[in-house]
């Protein structure tokens, strides 16, 4: 077999491809085509454990959305930022090295070969890839070292749909201006043009459609409706800048997420947002952050750097004054790190400080190993006995001082039974830290905390609670993405493109 392909490229980042790429995914998975995602190159700290190691959360998505187990193969290079100037680098799930600005052609040559053996892999397996490009298609000062947009058009020989979000403004603009500084056989490849997240009255875009169509010689596709609280998780944290999540304006739950500079995995409290009676805000700023009853510090690409970044900013006086409150505090992976009592780098995996020290509140220790952990686990929360699936992703190997009480039994890692206690938590303190990711997808486990977090405040439980899975609340969001897609594409013309009658 030989699969089709279908790009999604954009005109700059977080315009929607990976949302498009998944609503086709979809919508080709519900007409009975095999189908995969695929993306050479992702850069974020936005990851996700499957068989084989990490890929980027989004490709995950996509192959759930698509019906599919995630595969390091949809994903094959990650890019996981840990300063302005350099990166880790993740080829077929594992990290491979450090990479600084400048060391491009190691790169290359390590990466190249193995992006092309993975969709050579996913081609010979199913009928159809959707692609995603990164960024925006007219990077022209990036063009030489390209390896996630033209060149992976060229090698799958695929058409090519660009995305524009309307909602960021100068959409016809935008549009016209990529298509225009696209070489010409780059633009020979462009077969439609779609403008996404589209609020109001399509007669209000006028005969702005026809005149780009006429300038760019190229057809638009479809004008794709904003749809919102879609409870997926998005590539990266783009999608936080300039918003809060407030959920309920009336809720009796305040959270906030302090949002590091190298913050990672922070769709783990995606489910809090969709809780009635929880309000969450990501927040930077710990001055003109509201009071809160329940403060998060989640996972982080560099432990130690955003632990400094947290004191010098005033994070840690804020955490002080939390706790007099009478606050809860979670921390997740690098935030359960930062909550013992030092975090021991003596290899040198993250810093050049062989110890510092962590926030106190946990009885707990990490020392950093250069071999990262990736695993899919089952767990119990010991307490309560609930159940959860979730997964591992860090290099610190945490160690529970005899005094700390163990959050979790992990029961499960990667299919082979095991029995490995995990975590630490004070009820009394109010205190509570894993490495797992994804504790709060379990819908009993996330209303049993929220309710203790209730009665810290004196309130009752909420007995109206759905205590719905989030599995399902993702599922419902692909098939109507799916239902977006299908009703404002001219899907027949997407199809053909992809050589599907």
């Amino acid at each position: 077999m030989s699969a089709k392909p279908l790009m999604v490229m954009g005109t700059a980042s977080d315009v929607g491809k990976s949302v498009v790429v998944t609503a086709l995914g979809r919508a080709l998975h519900r007409k009975g085509l095999r189908v995969a995602p695929f993306k050479a190159q992702n850069m974020s700290n936005n990851a996700a454990v499957c068989a084989g190691g990490e890929i980027g959360r989004a490709q995950a998505v996509q192959a759930q959305a698509c019906g599919l187990e995630p595969d390091v193969d949809m994903n094959p290079v990650l890019l996981k930022p840990e300063s302005e100037m350099g990166c880790q680098v993740v080829i077929r799930g594992r990290a491979r090295f450090h990479m600084h600005a400048m060391d491009y052609e190691r790169y290359r040559t390590e990466a190249w070969p193995e992006i092309q053996e993975s969709y050579a892999r996913l081609a010979r397996e199913f009928e159809v890839i959707v692609i995603e490009g990164a960024g925006g298609a007219a990077e022209i000062n990036l063009r030489h070292r390209d390896m996630v947009n033209w060149a992976i058009a060229e090698m799958a020989d695929a058409p090519v749909l660009i995305v524009a979000d309307i909602d960021k403004g100068g959409v016809f603009a935008s549009l016209y201006g990529t298509v225009a500084l696209l070489a010409a056989a780059e633009r020979a490849r462009v077969k439609g043009l779609i403008i996404n997240k589209f609020r109001g009255d399509l007669r209000l875009l006028g005969d702005g459609l026809e005149l780009l169509e006429r300038k760019t010689g190229v057809p638009v596709v479809g004008v794709l409706p904003y749809l919102p609280d879609l409870r997926i998780p998005q590539e990266d944290s783009a999608s936080l800048d300039g918003a809060a999540k407030p959920g309920n304006s009336d809720a009796d739950i305040t959270a906030g997420v302090v949002r590091f500079p190298r913050i990672s995995n922070y769709t783990d409290f995606a489910p809090l947002e969709a809780e009635p009676d929880v309000r969450l805000h990501y927040l930077t700023d710990p001055q003109t952050a509201p009071e809160l009853d329940l403060l998060i510090l989640p996972g982080s690409k560099s432990t130690i750097a955003d632990l400094q970044w947290m004191r010098q900013v005033g994070w840690e006086d804020y955490l002080m004054r939390h706790r007099r409150r009478g606050g809860w505090t979670i921390g997740v992976c690098g935030g359960y790190q930062m909550l013992g009592t030092c975090i021991i780098d003596d290899l040198a995996v993250e810093s050049k400080t062989p110890i510092t020290a962590g926030l106190g509140l946990l009885e707990v220790e990490t020392s950093f190993a250069r071999e990262k952990i990736t695993a899919r686990v089952r767990a119990t929360h010991l307490a309560w006995d609930v159940g959860l699936s979730g997964y591992e992703i860090h290099a610190g190997r945490v160690r529970r001082a005899a005094a700390a009480e163990p959050l979790l039994r992990i029961t499960q890692r990667e299919g082979v039974n095991t029995n490995e206690l995990e975590g630490a938590w004070s009820p009394q303190e109010r205190v509570m830290g894993t490495s797992v990711h994804g504790v709060f997808d379990a819908a009993p486990l996330r209303r049993r905390f929220i309710d203790l977090v209730r009665a810290a405040k004196g309130l009752a439980p909420r007995t109206e609670s759905t205590l719905e899975d989030f599995t399902s609340v993702r599922e419902r969001a692909y098939d109507l993405m799916a239902d977006a897609v299908e009703r404002h594409l001219d899907m027949k013309t997407v199809m053909a493109l992809a050589g599907i009658r």
